[in-house]
């Protein structure tokens, strides 16, 4: 069969790129090394957050990829687990923040929550929170299940064509080397996420990509069902969209005194809820050129804390388990165009399922542009 676009890894930022592809009429082929889904697109939260996405560009592809999600999650058979999402503020200068954030034009399908409006949304404990910002643009789906019925539904319904264990050994103009073949096609898109410095070792060095590596947590169901997923004061100093407002410099300089672990660690709280009530709860962020592979229990014992002063006692962890992805501080993503017909695409700052989708379709129409797709 021949092609009219190779892909290079499944992961959601290459199957971004196939759904693109295919619904422009491409015949798409995708190559992935592994067997199965295993990589950062499945370690994460499955949360698609728009809400405090870097103002301008990011926030506009965040809200895209977000309509794309809820457009083929029932043709694809992914559940949609939870919308929304709450930010509580436990410190004045933080509620500061998110009233600054809500008149902006990115808050607006946003509002402040008043105490009892909070207390009858979510079990917050007493005295832990004076504010919080609800969304309405943001949604959660299961990584786990996701990834791998997305791949699916693009095999299924739009004829791509999906082979594992086939690692790519180098991208050339028109086509991609293996172990056991060549293929060919006259448009490549390689996202190889952190692993693409082998492919592509001088793209990666110019950009100065690093690994970001982070741990999470699952804990066991709560006695209290949690209405949207959750984000406290800390991730108000890490999403740009908060982060780049003034009135976060008091914010920043209050947790550096207040809370040096976490800040040490890169921790933020994010708490979603599964469908079987359980919950993942982190992360943490350590960057490095190779970091260490070990996990630390201070670091899960510090996201665990951060969840306890919001919520009290904390459900016992049934898993736990470490991620990495590719990351440039301050950095959205590396597109470049190496060869003719050729793309490389890395998400460089941990927003693969929040922005893939609506990248993805810029990335294609630029193929389309060139003139290497109809």
């Amino acid at each position: 069969m021949t092609y009219d676009v190779i892909v290079v890894g499944a992961g959601i930022v290459g199957l971004a790129h196939a759904l693109a592809a295919s619904r422009r009429g491409a015949r798409v082929l995708v190559l992935d090394r592994d067997a199965r889904a295993n990589g950062a697109s499945i370690r994460n939260f499955g949360f698609v957050t728009v809400t405090g996405q870097a103002r301008g560009t990011v926030w506009t592809l965040a809200r895209r990829s977000a309509a794309i999600w809820r457009e083929l999650a029932g043709p694809a058979g992914i559940a949609i687990e939870q919308e929304g999402l709450t930010v509580i503020a436990r410190r004045p200068a933080a509620a500061a923040v998110l009233e600054a954030f809500a008149a902006t034009e990115m808050g607006e399908h946003c509002r402040m929550l008043s105490a009892a409006e909070l207390a009858a949304r979510l079990p917050v404990a007493p005295g832990a929170a004076c504010a919080a910002l609800d969304s309405r643009y943001d949604l959660r789906v299961e990584s786990r299940t996701a990834i791998p019925r997305l791949a699916a539904w693009l095999e299924q319904a739009h004829g791509v064509t999906i082979r594992r264990g086939v690692a790519a050994i180098e991208v050339v103009e028109g086509g991609v080397i293996t172990a056991g073949r060549t293929y060919t096609a006259p448009a490549v898109i390689a996202c190889p996420g952190d692993d693409g410095a082998a492919l592509f070792p001088d793209a990666f060095a110019r950009a100065g990509i690093r690994r970001c590596t982070l741990q999470m947590l699952r804990l066991a169901e709560p006695p209290t069902r949690f209405a949207t997923p959750v984000m406290s004061d800390l991730s108000l100093i890490r999403y740009e969209g908060y982060a780049a407002l003034p009135e976060a410099a008091a914010l920043r300089a209050s947790l550096a005194v207040e809370e040096p672990t976490a800040m040490t660690h890169g921790i933020h709280l994010i708490a979603v809820q599964s469908d079987d009530g359980t919950l993942i709860v982190g992360d943490s962020h350590v960057y490095a050129d190779t970091p260490e592979p070990f996990a630390q229990t201070a670091i899960d014992d510090a996201i665990v804390a951060q969840w306890r002063v919001l919520f009290g006692a904390a459900p016992p962890v049934l898993e736990r388990w470490t991620g990495s992805y590719a990351a440039v501080a301050g950095r959205h993503s590396l597109v470049e165009a190496p060869m003719t017909g050729v793309r490389l695409v890395v998400v460089t700052s941990g927003t693969g399922a929040s922005t893939a989708f609506a990248l993805a379709e810029d990335v294609v129409a630029s193929l389309v542009e060139e003139g290497v797709l109809a």
